[in-house]
């Protein structure tokens, strides 16, 4: 049978798994596979897995008891193997990478900040700042019928939004950077100007903390931050 791995440790970890479920329906007890000083969090893979809430769910409640005892490599669900036997052999293989990795992530926890600015608001600031913007705007209203006017403020637009939500992105960035171990950046989605994950030290998390409240509030009310954490490092993986 398949088996389902959860993530990997150190040989060392406590790996408190009682009163843990894994993933499927009857839930599949948790084992452990070593190799040397590796250890993979394992259970038998269910048939046709999807990620049902319940299985979701059940992942992520191992990667949260494995990163409160120690160091973990989260895996993100769905990932399978042959047999305890092509675990171990992959342990094996990239136990210098692995142990690296351990060594990187020792201490730390993820955090994935995620900021948006409105629409509203930020038209508004273009227009009120462009001189360009402002002129052209005032011919549309004045009844100036040329097609090339709206094409040209909406281009003129465009660009200003692009590069002021990057300026805002980088700042943002640099404010926080210096609480963090590594970051991972990710193309934003939807209205996001910024979609970024931060590899922090816990003895740092105070103040990275207290330093992404004072950036939000700096900016005021059109801008929505949503910072997702503490989360077991899976960017980081």
């Amino acid at each position: 049978m398949a088996v389902y791995v959860y993530s990997i440790t150190s040989d060392r970890h406590p790996l408190r798994l009682d009163g843990l479920d894994g993933v499927g329906e009857p839930a599949a007890p948790l084992r452990k596979v070593v190799a040397g000083p590796l250890c993979a969090v394992v259970s038998d893979a269910p048939e046709g897995l999807r990620p049902k809430r319940r299985d979701v769910a059940a992942h992520q409640a191992v990667q949260e008891r494995l990163m409160a005892d120690g160091t973990v490599l989260p895996l993100r669900f769905g990932l399978t193997a042959p047999d305890d036997g092509a675990v171990q052999e992959a342990l094996e293989k990239r136990a210098a990478e692995y142990t690296e990795r351990l060594e990187a992530l020792r201490d730390c926890v993820e955090y994935n900040l995620k900021a948006l600015q409105q629409e509203e608001a930020l038209l508004r600031e273009i227009l009120q700042e462009s001189e360009t913007a402002q002129q052209l705007n005032a011919e549309i209203r004045g009844g100036n019928t040329s097609p090339d006017l709206p094409l040209r403020l909406g281009e003129l637009v465009a660009d200003e939004v692009q590069a002021r939500q990057e300026s805002l992105a980088s700042g943002v960035i640099e404010a926080l950077r210096p609480f963090a171990r590594d970051l991972s950046i990710s193309q934003p989605t939807g209205d996001d100007f910024v979609n970024v994950s931060f590899l922090v030290e816990e003895d740092q998390e105070e103040l990275f903390l207290t330093t992404e409240m004072s950036v939000s509030n700096q900016l005021g009310d059109s801008f929505e931050f949503r910072l997702n954490g503490p989360l077991p490092p899976y960017s980081f993986v």
